[in-house]
Parts: C-alpha cells; structure tokens; sequence
C-alpha cells in the first residue's frame, strides 16, 4: 500500500466513506494549543522550513527533539545555533527510522497537506523537498494566518498566564472579519499555582497590579482571579487550562490557608502538606469561577517534567525531558475536589486528560458520576501528548465509548506549538471513522451511513461549536 494513500488507516468501507464523505471537508475548532499570538499577529513568513516545523531559536517541536537525540543527532543540531540546513538532514536521517513513531505519519502529512510533496522523506529527497518547501513558505500561502485560514480552521484557543495583558489579542481581533478565524485567549495560571518557587510572591505582584488588587491572602486571589475572568471573557475567552503533575487533595480553614500565602509571599520553606492544602484551596476557587463564567476547565494531569535535570538548567523546559507521570492515587484526589464542587453545586464544565493511560478508566467513571444540567458536561479528553497516536486516539474513544456517550464528544485538538500541525484533527478523524467502521463490521452499531456520518461531523467540529460557545 502507498504511504498515506487516500484511505490509510481506514480497514473498511463503511470507514472510508465516513471520512471522504462526512468528516474530512469538516472545520476545525483547536480549543487547546500553545501557538504564539505574537506570531499570528506579526503574520512573517518563515525564513525556511527547519523555522516553522523544528525550531525557531530555543523554541519549538520537542517531540521530533526526543527523536533526533534518540538517533544520536548534538543538541546543536536541535536546539543549538547550529546550521538550519544542517538540522533539516539531521531530522531527515531520524524520520528513516521513526517507522511506527506517530511523528513519521505526522511529517509525511504535513508535507503532503501544506506543501503538496508526495514522495517519502529521507535523506536522499531531503535536499529537493528543502528546496521546494523553502520557495513556498516565501509565498503569502505560507503566512501563519493564511496557513491557520486554509486548514479550515475556525478558532484557535492559546495558553494564557492570567497576568497578560492580551496585548496581541486585541490587535489580531481587529482583523478577524478579514482573518476568517477567530484567535481566543485560555487561561493557565501556572504561575498562581506553584507556590512553592521562589518568584511566587513575584508573581502575585505581577497578578495584583493588572488586576488592581493588592494581594495579600487567598481572598485577594480570589478577587484579582475574578477580574481576570471577566477581562478573558471580554476578549472572548471561555477556556481554563490546569496542569497537575501530581496531586493530592488536602483540605484547610482560609486561616490557615492565609498563613501559607504569607509564607509562599516570603519564600519561606513550606511542607509538602502545605502545598498541597494551598494546591487544593486554589483549585476550589477555580472552580467556582469556571462555574460561574460558564467556561470550561482542562486538567492534564500525572505528567512528569523536566526529569532530567542537568539539560533544564542548560536550556530551560518544554525541551523534550519529559514522561509519563505515575501518581496512582491522583483520581481518588480529583474525586474529592469533584465530591467538594458537588456539595457546593459549582461543578463546572469539565475535560479531564491524563498523561497515564491507567486514569483513563477511572477518569471516565469519575466523570459519569458527576454528570447533570446539560449535555457531557464532563468529558474524557482526547488521547494526549505521548498518547497521540493512532492506537491510544483508538482506545480513548473506546473507553468514552463504554463509559458514557461518545456521540457528545468535543474530539481533537493539536496542543501544538507549530502552524503545520493541523493535518492530526485528519488523522483524529480517520481513526474516529475507523472506530465506527469497525463497530459496524462486528455487528455492534447499526449500519446506517447517514446516522453515523452525521455523529461523525458532530464529534469533528459541531460538538465543540456547542459546547465552548465562541460564536454566540
């Protein structure tokens, strides 16, 4: 079979027809991803591909870095100053041998979708596809807007500290008639969370001074955290972003919750206890606001990062250190913040993902018992980060699917840092069609096209249309 031909990872043809005919021509809502706003604002072309698909100075796409050090490749030729050239052979030499690697499928797509390059990528065509691809991102196709505009997207959703300004939002909102899309902030209060860092009392001055509160207590928080929701709503926002590495639930009085803050303010050692009663009181109040403005909170949770030490302290993180988490007691933790928000009926709408495949389950009955006053009001989130591939997109839909309602779905996003990730809602999809294509082949789902082809479309884009509400 030709690599990527029209109807790779589709076994049948019931598969195949639900994605020609139903979800391939579908929009895109990517309600989570860490593309930079100041790049969509300033709309330059990229000098050459290494820029736009590897790196752009210490930024850039640590999944192929994991790869490219695996296959022996110097950090100089990945992250470094190296030649950009130079790194796109390098790259090329590792894509040989990502056979099975979701990253091979990956680069092939891009290259096909974008750049309409059809041959395999190694290091014999590597000089002629450079060559090629280097001419068209000279072309105004090849601009971050146009390159968002035409893979169909509808509204991209970034990751926001609660402290910005949205400077770059507001500008790129002028021209969203023009644009055709709309670029919405998320909110991610990092920062707010890890009290334990020593720019911690930083930051709070940071937060109280663009919200006009002075901070000095979890009520002062609470009150800058709500500004911050309304000016993030006025700018279109209805999303919150959680990243819980590990967590454990830990309930305390505002006294002695007031008394951590004070010593977080100060950089005073504090107790894993601590932390973790401060971690908790937090998230309580993010709750209530997510419940309050109607927006939707993400956790990622169980990820660990930055293990290797030596290379975060060189060149800092989202560098590629990074694996699976394995706090096994951490939905019993998520549990008891549910069973709190529960008591207090401020439950918000909810998409939980975690980074270790042994969550999805509990997650999934977690989320079922909490469910009430609206359509899946909490969701499995879609196979994530190193679960992005064809097999885990596969059993994530089947663990929804078991669990609760996988018609109700919000589906793909790219959680991405680069403009030429667009082609994985394509592969979402073509597994998603193959999912229902296998169901009907067992004789477990009616066969009806038209029935399922329209849950289809409704999993690729008209679910999250409904369900975030960035077009009311």
């Amino acid at each position: 079979m030709k690599l990527l031909s029209e109807d790779f990872l589709l076994k049948t043809e019931v598969a195949k027809t639900l994605f020609h005919n139903y979800a391939k021509e579908m929009p895109i809502i990517d309600f989570h991803c860490h593309l930079n706003p100041v790049e969509i604002y300033e709309n330059k072309n990229y000098t050459n591909i290494t820029r736009i698909w590897l790196n752009e100075g210490s930024y850039g796409d640590h999944y192929k870095w994991r790869l490219m050090r695996a296959n022996g490749v110097p950090e100089e030729l990945i992250t470094g100053d190296g030649d950009d050239y130079e790194k796109f052979l390098a790259w090329a030499g590792t894509i040989e041998k990502a056979l099975g690697n979701p990253l091979y499928e990956w680069s092939h797509l891009e290259l096909k979708r974008f750049f309409h390059i059809d041959e395999v990528f190694n290091r014999q065509t590597a000089p002629a596809i450079w060559e090629k691809a280097n001419k068209l991102l000279q072309t105004d196709d090849f601009k971050p807007r146009s390159l968002i505009r035409n893979s169909n997207v509808k509204a991209v959703c970034t990751t926001d500290d609660p402290a910005s300004d949205l400077h770059f939002h507001v500008e790129i909102a002028r021209d969203e008639a023009e644009n055709g899309f709309k670029v919405l902030p998320a909110l991610r209060p990092d920062k707010l969370l890890h009290i334990q860092n020593d720019e911690f009392g930083d930051y709070l001055e940071e937060l109280g001074t663009i919200s006009g509160v002075k901070i000095h207590n979890l009520s002062d928080i609470v009150k800058a955290m709500h500004q911050r929701f309304e000016f993030f709503t006025s700018m279109g926002g209805a999303l919150s972003d959680h990243s819980l590495e590990t967590f454990y639930y830990e309930e305390a009085d505002t006294v002695v919750i007031d008394g951590i803050i004070a010593k977080g303010i100060q950089n005073s050692s504090l107790t894993a206890l601590e932390i973790n009663q401060y971690l908790t009181a937090i998230m309580i109040e993010l709750m209530k606001l997510n419940n309050e403005f109607d927006w939707t909170m993400q956790f990622h949770i169980n990820s660990t990062r930055n293990v290797n030490r030596p290379m975060f302290k060189k060149i800092g993180a989202d560098t590629g250190y990074d694996m699976m988490g394995t706090q096994a007691d951490i939905v019993d933790s998520m549990q008891k913040l549910y069973s709190a928000a529960a008591d207090g009926n401020f439950i918000p709408k909810t998409i939980f993902y975690s980074l270790n495949q042994n969550d999805w389950l509990q997650l999934a009955t977690l989320m079922q018992s909490f469910q009430g006053n609206g359509v899946q009001r909490l969701q499995l989130g879609a196979g994530w980060w190193f679960n992005d591939t064809a097999e885990y997109m596969h059993k994530q839909l089947e663990v929804f699917a078991q669990q609760s309602l996988l018609p109700n779905f919000v589906g793909m996003l790219t959680d991405s840092r680069s403009f030429l990730s667009y082609p994985r809602h394509e592969y979402f999809r073509r597994v998603l069609c193959n999912f229902f294509g296998e169901l009907v082949e067992q004789g477990r789902v009616e066969d009806n096209v038209e029935m399922l082809g329209k849950l289809i479309q409704n999993i690729s884009y008209n679910n999250a249309h409904d369900y975030f509400g960035f077009f009311k």
